[in-house]
């Protein structure tokens, strides 16, 4: 157990990039975690930290140490969970997923989860480009869109419905598209939903429509991409959810009303696949409820 300790300090450590806010997470004096990490340093043989005044950042050893300790960490976390009878998960759950999705959606309901795990800590990795999850040691990713190339599992658990907006001022100005293919005359707003394709799709009575879109502006952001299309610079292809303050507060006004743009799929993504941790599936099941309600 006190190798497991060392190994668990050591990837706090390495994460947090402090000894003491490692201390401080596992309840221990700071002295005690700089000592255990040197003592497995010791028995490795290998300086596993870079340690400076300003920042303490893992080696290429012990980055290398710790991409094969977490998967380890992990299943023996899952092993306890799995025979507790409680079924109370415990340990530390990190999740990666775009921004907008978080505080949109998931973000307000998690308090019902950390209420039924209150001893699972949970670590939301915000970020709307596709994280290196491996390396990130991320259990589960959410991504809207399509996805990029990767080992590991994927589950989709929901589809987002997707929305051509603009600002009134910037419609003023150019006019308001009548049918989609007067948006490729318009200037365009790229943000993450819409940087994947060069084309848009819509639907209508069974007809689908796809047109050639070029970004004049872009954004690896969506709330970015938002707000630049609500300060006037021009259309942009969000989802429903990611611009609703601002069509609720008129700033953004939803294009072409009698057609409907192709949906995202929203997948839950799993890099460590079969061996993904029980609270990643456990948070996955939750969520995908609340993105029904969504």
């Amino acid at each position: 157990m006190k190798d497991f300790l060392s190994l668990k300090l050591y990837a706090r450590v390495a994460h947090l990039g402090s000894f003491s806010a490692a201390a401080r997470e596992c309840d221990l004096a700071q002295s005690q975690v700089s000592r255990m990490i040197a003592e497995l340093e010791a028995g490795l043989g290998a300086r596993l930290l870079a340690r400076t005044t300003r920042a303490v950042t893992p080696t290429e050893a012990g980055q290398r140490f710790l991409a094969q300790v977490e998967p380890i960490l992990a299943a023996l976390e899952d092993a306890e969970n799995s025979v507790r009878e409680t079924g109370e998960l415990r340990g530390l759950l990190r999740v990666g997923m775009p921004s907008t999705l978080a505080i949109s959606i998931v973000i307000p309901s998690l308090p019902a989860f950390a209420e039924a795990h209150p001893h699972l800590r949970i670590e939301v990795m915000l970020d709307d480009r596709n994280q290196d999850m491996v390396k990130e040691a991320v259990d589960v990713g959410i991504r809207v869109g399509r996805l990029p190339d990767a080992t590991g599992t994927t589950k989709l658990i929901g589809k987002m419905r997707r929305v051509a907006v603009a600002s009134p001022t910037y419609l003023a100005r150019h006019g308001t598209p009548k049918v989609p293919a007067d948006i490729e005359k318009h200037r365009i707003v790229f943000g993450p939903a819409a940087m994947q394709a060069s084309s848009w799709q819509f639907l209508r009575d069974g007809q689908t429509v796809q047109i050639v879109v070029q970004p004049h502006v872009s954004a690896n952001d969506t709330a970015g991409a938002v707000a630049a299309a609500a300060s006037g610079l021009g259309i942009t292809s969000s989802t429903s959810w990611g611009c609703r303050r601002e069509l609720e507060q008129g700033t953004l006004v939803s294009l072409l009303p009698d057609w409907e743009m192709a949906e995202l799929p929203v997948h839950a993504y799993f890099p460590m696949g079969r061996a993904t941790r029980l609270a990643a599936r456990a948070f996955i099941d939750f969520i995908t409820e609340k993105l029904r309600d969504n």
